[in-house]
C-alpha cells in the first residue's frame, strides 16, 4: 500500500444532503483528496433551477431520486432515476425540474477532452459487467456501475451499492491507494438505519471507525474500507473514485485485498469480464 497519512478529522463529512440547490461538500481544498470533488444538487418546486460551469473538471451527475432536464450547451437531456450524464470540462450546465430531483455530482480535474455522454440505467441493468450481485452469505450486495468502462472519461468512476440487511460490504477488505481515491455517500437509509464504516491503512490502528447515516460522506484517500449495516437495515452508498494518473489509472475492480482475507478473490471480478 502507498505510504499515505490519513487525517481522521477530514475523513467524514456529515449532512451533505440537507440543503436545497447546489452545494459542493468535498474538494481537494477541504480534504486530503488530490482530485475528487463531491456535490449535491437538490431541486423542487421552491427552487426548480440551478446553473454552473464545470471549469477544468469533468463532471458526472447521477440522478438518485426524481427526474430533471440537463442542458449542456445546445444539448438537452431528460434524466430519470438512476440515469446519469457525463459532462466535459469547460461546459455551461443548467439543471431544471418540474417536480423534484436529487443529483449527486462527481467531478475531477482533467487535461483531456472527453465527449458528452448519457447513461441510461435501463442499459446498465442489461450488462452483467455493470450490474451484478457480489459477496457471500454475510456480504451479499447489489453493485451498480454507472460511470465505468461504458463511459469515456479521464479520472472519474461512479455508481452505487445496496447491501442485504445486516450485511458487510466492500468485503473482503480491499484498497486501491496507488491508483484511485474514493468517497462513499450514504443514501436511502431513513432513520433509525445506520451503518459502521472503517478506514484503515493498518488493521490494528484504524484511522476511522464511525457510525454513518443517510447523507454522510466518508473519504478514502487511502486504506482498506469495509463497512457493515445495522441488523434489519441495509447500508446503501454512492461510491465515486478519481484516478491519480488520468486515463491510465481509471480501472474499476483492480484492488489489493487485505492479506488473510484474500482466499476467494475481491468479489469484484464480474466487472472485469
Amino acid at each position: 500500500m502507498a505510504n499515505v497519512t490519513l487525517d481522521s478529522k477530514k475523513l467524514i463529512f456529515s449532512g451533505t444532503a440537507a440543503h436545497r440547490g447546489r452545494a459542493i461538500a468535498v474538494t481537494p481544498q477541504n480534504s486530503g483528496l488530490a482530485h475528487l470533488c463531491y456535490g449535491r444538487i437538490r431541486l423542487d418546486a421552491t427552487l426548480p433551477r440551478e446553473s454552473f460551469d464545470t471549469d477544468n473538471r469533468e463532471t458526472a451527475l447521477l440522478c438518485m431520486k426524481g427526474a430533471c432536464r440537463v442542458t449542456v450547451g445546445a444539448t438537452v437531456t431528460d434524466l430519470e432515476t438512476y440515469d446519469a450524464i457525463y459532462i466535459p470540462r469547460g461546459s455551461a450546465v443548467e439543471v431544471t425540474t418540474t417536480g423534484e430531483v436529487d443529483l449527486v455530482e462527481c467531478a475531477a480535474d482533467v487535461k483531456g477532452d472527453y465527449p458528452l455522454q448519457i447513461v441510461r440505467y435501463a442499459d446498465v441493468k442489461k450488462d452483467p459487467a455493470l450490474k451484478f450481485t457480489a459477496g457471500g452469505a454475510a456480504t451479499t450486495r447489489d453493485l451498480n456501475i454507472i460511470i465505468g468502462d461504458n463511459v469515456r472519461a479521464g479520472r472519474i468512476l461512479a455508481g452505487f451499492t445496496r447491501s442485504m440487511a445486516g450485511n458487510w460490504t466492500s468485503w473482503p477488505p480491499h484498497e486501491h491507494t496507488k491508483i484511485l481515491e474514493e468517497v462513499y455517500v450514504y443514501f436511502d437509509m431513513p432513520e433509525p438505519a445506520f451503518g459502521i464504516q472503517l478506514v484503515y491503512t493498518q488493521p490494528d490502528k484504524p484511522e476511522l471507525v464511525s457510525l454513518v447515516h443517510d447523507g454522510d460522506a466518508v473519504l478514502m484517500p487511502a486504506g482498506y474500507h469495509p463497512n457493515v449495516a445495522a441488523p434489519g437495515h441495509s447500508i446503501n452508498f454512492i461510491w465515486m473514485m478519481a484516478a491519480h494518473r488520468e486515463v491510465e489509472d481509471r480501472l474499476f475492480g483492480v484492488v489489493n485485498v487485505q492479506p488473510g482475507f484474500d482466499q476467494s478473490g475481491s468479489g469484484l471480478e464480474a466487472s472485469r469480464k
